[in-house]
């Protein structure tokens, strides 16, 4: 058994942000299954919204926020985050993040931060790094991370499951004690004991059919939190990204909503703009409604896809500022600078997630969660563009804070060992190749049954349908995770059936439509009480 201070699962911004943050204090292990780069923020385009203009403000970009998320924002984690971002983001600059600049006119060669627009967004307030700006972030903490001793990064290792008191039948208060973790290079499971465990495991992106995320964006956290026993919320926002580029040699690749911020044009097959018929902001509009009016002309039309027109801009602006997309575009043949772009939804972010407040602090004690993981009361039920970057930041500073309070550090910065013996990993020990193919078809099932059934318009039956099918595929996945060996394709497999099941139970819960989550029984959106967010309670 190996023991930290602190555990971190997950190497995107909030968890690497914890773990440095948490290093000045004792010893870390980040743990993340594929290679540290391999994240939702390595590979976010568009950028980090945050007030650092004088033309911005606080309040205007708290109403925007509250505006995108329609009702369902919690008004003071808004508030904190927001205000607090500025601070955060000084910091990203010390460790040397690179953000754009341009040069003040008139300023005598002076420069100042060059501040990108975005969908919902009342003012110019998105920093960037061209249209890499996740991957400039990322590098830059792996490299603070490298040069920091107290940090041991364990890549290639997956979190199986977190070790509460509970679970292992002591007769105290329910805990977060420790965590299993697969070695993958090995196979073996190995013991991890910790009093303050993160979750920092990103979105749940991979459970739809086409998604812009990487694939180790499985739902890991959640279905772990959930299994011990933490409170789920607002899992049925799902927010889809209205532009993911339309080929079929590229189904993940996104086109940043910054494109539409520099006067981008949604246009049908005919080369006819259409967003002016669903929102006053057009092609501007929240994702959420764009998302619903792209897939609503794709249905009216008959068309595959529809289009994003930048090419009445300079040639050389666009090449400049995107110069990610353009190269990649051109890739598959098309070139931004002379002709539309074609693209479609595609599942982008998890709005909801572990429940927390606004430390990061779940219903468990010794289980902290930040990133798109964690469920704050900033998005509600449509996350603002860009806002995620900025949380990840500010519910790591906070979060790192709430767990030395929570459970203080010895004198000499190393814990004791907790009074609680963690057992060995047991595992099955059957390992049948033919199985493995159940065990990649209910992978692509349970996709498949989430794009068709459980997507940007739903209804109770689609929905039904979903849970019923779900239920079963749950049960098979329960029985090789109990009788084989443990895997990676395994572990992620049953937690996409655990998060499915979870989004369908909050969709079927919510008799309304409201941000993210719109359905033909009742398309309106419920006024009659305040709006409250869906929670989910294992036990």
């Amino acid at each position: 058994m190996e023991s930290y201070d602190f555990v971190v699962i997950g190497s995107g911004i909030a968890g690497l942000t914890f773990a440095l943050k948490a290093a000045a204090h004792g010893r870390v292990a980040v743990i993340t299954k594929r290679a540290p780069a391999d994240s939702n923020t390595a590979w976010a385009q568009g950028g980090v919204a945050c007030v650092t203009s004088t033309e911005d403000s606080f309040e205007l970009h708290v109403r925007d926020t509250l505006v995108a998320g329609a009702g369902l924002c919690d008004e003071g984690a808004v508030r904190t985050i927001v205000s607090e971002g500025p601070a955060r983001i000084q910091e990203l600059l010390a460790l040397g993040v690179q953000f754009d600049e341009r040069e003040v006119p008139g300023g005598d060669g002076h420069t100042e931060l060059d501040l990108g627009r975005e969908g919902g967004h009342s003012k110019r307030r998105i920093l960037h790094a061209h249209d890499t700006t996740g991957r400039e972030i990322e590098m830059s903490l792996l490299r603070a991370i490298a040069a920091t001793p107290d940090i041991v990064l364990l890549d290639n290792h997956m979190a199986v499951d977190l070790i509460t008191a509970a679970k292992l039948g002591f007769a105290t208060e329910n805990r977060v004690i420790g965590v299993y973790v697969l070695n993958e290079e090995t196979g073996e499971v190995v013991t991890i004991e910790s009093p303050r465990v993160v979750l920092a495991t990103g979105g749940c992106g991979k459970v739809y059919l086409y998604t812009t995320n990487p694939n180790v964006a499985t739902g890991d956290g959640v279905a772990m939190a959930w299994r011990a026993g933490a409170v789920i919320a607002n899992m049925e926002f799902i927010q889809f990204h209205p532009t993911c580029l339309f080929h079929p040699e590229a189904r993940s690749f996104l086109i940043t909503e910054a494109l539409r911020g520099e006067g981008g044009v949604l246009r049908d097959a005919r080369g006819r703009s259409f967003m002016e018929k669903y929102h006053p902001l057009a092609s501007l509009a929240p994702r959420d409604i764009v998302a619903r009016a792209i897939d609503a002309e794709m249905k009216r039309t008959g068309e595959k896809c529809v289009y994003l027109d930048v090419t009445d801009k300079p040639a050389d602006f666009l090449k400049a500022r995107f110069p990610n997309i353009y190269e990649n575009c051109l890739r598959y043949g098309i070139d931004l600078t002379r002709q539309p772009i074609p693209v479609v939804p595609a599942a982008h972010y998890q709005c909801g997630g572990v429940r927390t407040d606004i430390d990061g602090a779940t219903h468990l004690r010794g289980l902290y969660a930040v990133g798109e993981v964690a469920s704050t009361g900033l998005h509600g039920a449509n996350r603002l563009a860009s806002n995620s970057l900025l949380e990840g930041l500010v519910l790591a500073h906070r979060a790192c804070g709430r767990a030395l309070r929570d459970e203080p550090l010895k004198a000499n910065h190393v814990d004791a060992r907790s009074r609680y013996q963690l057992p060995e990993w047991q595992s099955g020990q059957v390992q049948d190749v033919d199985e493995l193919v159940v065990i990649y078809h209910n992978w692509d099932e349970i996709r498949r049954l989430m794009w068709d059934y459980v997507g940007i318009v739903r209804t109770d039956k689609r929905l039904q349908r979903a849970a019923a099918r779900l239920r079963n595929l749950q049960a098979e996945i329960q029985e090789f995770y109990w009788n084989f060996k443990v895997t990676t394709d395994l572990l992620e497999l049953r937690n996409l059936a655990t998060v499915a099941a979870l989004i369908v139970d909050s969709a079927l819960s919510r008799r309304e439509s409201r941000g993210l989550h719109y359905t033909l029984d009742y398309p309106e959106t419920d006024d009659r009480f305040p709006p409250r967010p869906t929670e989910l309670r294992r036990f």
